[in-house]
C-alpha cells in the first residue's frame, strides 16, 4: 500500500500524470527485451537494464518523501527534489504527496517485469513461486545497504562462474532470499547475501531451506502452519485467454467492451486511448458501461441477485501487489496491451455469482455450497467462500441412538483459488477437474494445487 492517502487526486489523475504516461513505452521496450532473450547474458543485459530504471524510480520516490517530511516541519523542499510533473501546487503538501505516490505506483509497474522474468527462469512452475514469495514484501533497493553486496555476487556468478544470477529484489514475487541462482547441473539455489557473511541469518536460511524442500521434497511451506503444501494436479491447464485477448483489442478501439466467458463469468474491458478516440463525454462513458456490462452480466447467467452474491476481480492498480498472481508481462498478449494493463490504461474485471458458481459445480457431481454472507465487501486475503464436500459412499459408522455418520472431506476454497479462476480464466472443465482431483485424493491439511503444463500457457 501507498504511505499516503490518496484522498487528494483520482485513479484519472494518476494516468494522465506525465511521469505515468512516459513509463509506458519502457515498459513495452522492457517486456519485448525480456521475450528476445535467449542467453545467459541476455538474461543479466535485461535485469541490469531493468535495474537502472527502478533506481532511477526509487530514488526520486526517495526524494518526494524527503519533501514531504520537511514540508510537515513547516520547511521547503529541499534542493535536490526533483521536478514536479503534475502542474498542480507546490506549495501544497498533497502535490509531493501525489508525486511520492505516483512513483510507488511505477517501481511497482517495473518490479512487475521482474516478476515475469522469474517466472520464465523458473520454467513457469507455480511450485516455485508459490514457495519463495511467502515473506513481506521487499522495500526499496535504491539506499539498500546491501545492493553493492548483491550486486557484486551477480556479476561473479554472471561473468566468472557462467552461471544465471537472478536478482530478487527486481521482483515483487520472490520475497525469500537475495538471489537465486542456476548453474546447468543443480536445481536452483537461492542465496541470502551478506557483506558480513558472519551476519546471515539463520531465520532467513530456515525459510530458504523450507521453501526449496516444499518444492523439492513435498515438505510444508515456508511459514508456521505445516498443513500448508504443494500439491500436483497432474491435469492440463486450460484457459480462455484468447477471449480476454480479443476483449483487450475490442476496447482499444471501442473504448469499452463486455462479454460472457463460459462458467458463469462476465468481462469488462476499459481501454482509456479506446475511449479518447471515441471521443466520449463522462456522460457517454458511464451509460456505455452500464449497458454493456449489464448485456454481458444478463448473457452470463449472472445479473440476478447481483447486489448480494456477485463477487469479482479487477486489474485496476493491483500490478505487483498479489505475489500469487502471473505476471501481466507473461501473458499471451501483445507487448503494449501487456503495458496499458500494468499502467491501468487498460483495466479488466471479471464478475462471477457464488451462488450461481456453486450450481455450476453441482451439475458435475460436487457437492458445492457458497459460504461468503451476502454483501459486497471486498474480498479478503484468506477468506473462506466456498465449500465442497465429498462423502465416503463406501464406509459408514453406526453411533448410538440408530444414528449413522458417513465420513467426508470437505475442500474450503479461499480467495486467492477463486481470483486465479476468474483472473486467468480457467476453462471450468479444468477448474472443476482440478477440485475433483484433489477431493479424490483425500489430500489433508490446505493444499495449494499447480498445474503441469503451464510453460505452454504463459509467455
Amino acid at each position: 500500500m501507498s504511505l499516503f492517502h490518496a484522498d487528494s487526486y483520482s485513479p484519472d489523475d494518476m494516468v494522465m500524470h506525465l511521469r505515468h504516461q512516459a513509463m509506458q513505452p519502457v515498459l513495452v521496450e522492457l517486456i519485448q527485451q525480456l521475450r528476445a532473450c535467449k542467453t545467459v547474458e541476455d538474461g543479466a543485459d535485461f535485469q541490469r537494464n531493468l535495474l537502472t530504471r527502478l533506481l532511477e524510480v526509487e530514488k526520486d520516490r526517495w526524494e518526494f518523501k524527503r519533501a514531504v517530511s520537511r514540508m510537515r516541519k513547516g520547511k521547503q523542499p529541499h534542493r535536490e527534489v526533483p521536478e514536479l510533473q503534475s502542474g498542480r501546487n507546490p506549495a501544497d503538501i498533497a502535490t509531493w504527496r501525489f508525486e511520492h505516490d505516483v512513483c510507488e505506483r511505477l517501481a511497482r509497474q517495473l518490479r512487475s517485469v521482474g516478476d515475469a522474468l522469474a517466472w520464465r527462469v523458473f520454467g513457469f512452475h507455480r511450485p516455485f513461486i508459490l514457495a519463495l514469495c511467502r515473506n513481506q514484501s521487499p522495500g526499496p533497493m535504491y539506499g539498500k545497504a546491501g545492493l553493492a553486496a548483491e550486486l557484486e555476487h551477480f556479476e561473479r556468478a554472471c561473468k566468472e562462474d557462467g552461471a544465471f544470477a537472478l536478482l530478487h529484489d527486481l521482483t515483487n514475487c520472490l520475497r525469500i532470499g537475495d538471489m537465486t541462482i542456476w548453474d546447468g547441473v543443480h536445481p536452483p539455489r537461492t542465496q541470502e547475501i551478506k557483506t558480513n557473511p558472519k551476519n546471515s541469518r539463520s531465520t532467513q536460511l530456515r525459510r530458504i531451506n523450507q521453501a526449496h524442500a516444499a518444492v523439492l521434497d513435498g515438505g510444508p511451506l515456508p511459514g508456521d502452519n505445516a498443513s500448508e503444501i504443494l500439491y500436483d494436479l497432474d491435469l492440463p491447464l486450460r484457459t480462455h485467454l484468447d477471449v480476454l485477448r480479443d476483449a483487450l483489442e475490442r476496447a482499444a478501439t471501442d473504448g469499452i467492451y463486455a462479454t460472457p466467458v463460459p462458467g458463469s463469468r462476465a468481462l469488462f474491458v476499459v481501454d482509456q486511448y479506446g475511449c479518447v478516440q471515441q471521443d466520449m463525454s463522462s456522460k457517454q462513458f458511464n451509460e456505455r458501461l452500464q449497458h454493456a456490462a449489464s448485456s454481458a452480466l444478463q448473457r452470463a447467467g449472472i445479473a440476478v441477485g447481483r447486489e448480494d452474491y456477485n463477487i469479482h476481480v479487477t486489474s485496476l492498480d493491483s500490478t505487483a501487489r498479489d505475489p500469487l498472481r502471473v505476471p501481466w508481462a507473461n501473458y499471451p498478449l501483445h507487448p503494449v496491451a501487456c503495458a496499458r494493463l500494468i499502467g491501468d490504461y487498460a483495466v479488466a474485471t471479471v464478475e462471477t455469482s457464488g451462488p450461481v458458481l456453486t450450481r455450476l459445480l453441482q451439475a458435475v457431481g460436487l457437492d458445492a455450497r457458497w459460504v461468503r454472507p451476502p454483501g459486497n465487501a471486498d474480498l479478503q486475503q484468506g477468506e473462506v467462500l466456498m465449500e465442497i464436500h465429498q462423502q465416503e459412499r463406501l464406509r459408514s459408522v453406526t453411533l448410538p441412538g440408530g444414528l449413522t455418520m458417513t465420513p467426508g472431506w470437505t475442500l474450503q476454497m479461499r480467495r486467492s483459488e477463486l481470483d486465479r479462476y476468474l483472473i486467468e480464466l480457467l476453462q471450468p472443465g479444468s477448474w472443476a477437474a482440478g477440485i475433483k482431483h484433489i477431493l479424490a485424493a483425500r489430500q489433508a491439511g490446505r493444499p495449494w494445487p499447480h498445474y503441469r503444463n503451464e510453460h505452454e500457457i504463459w509467455v
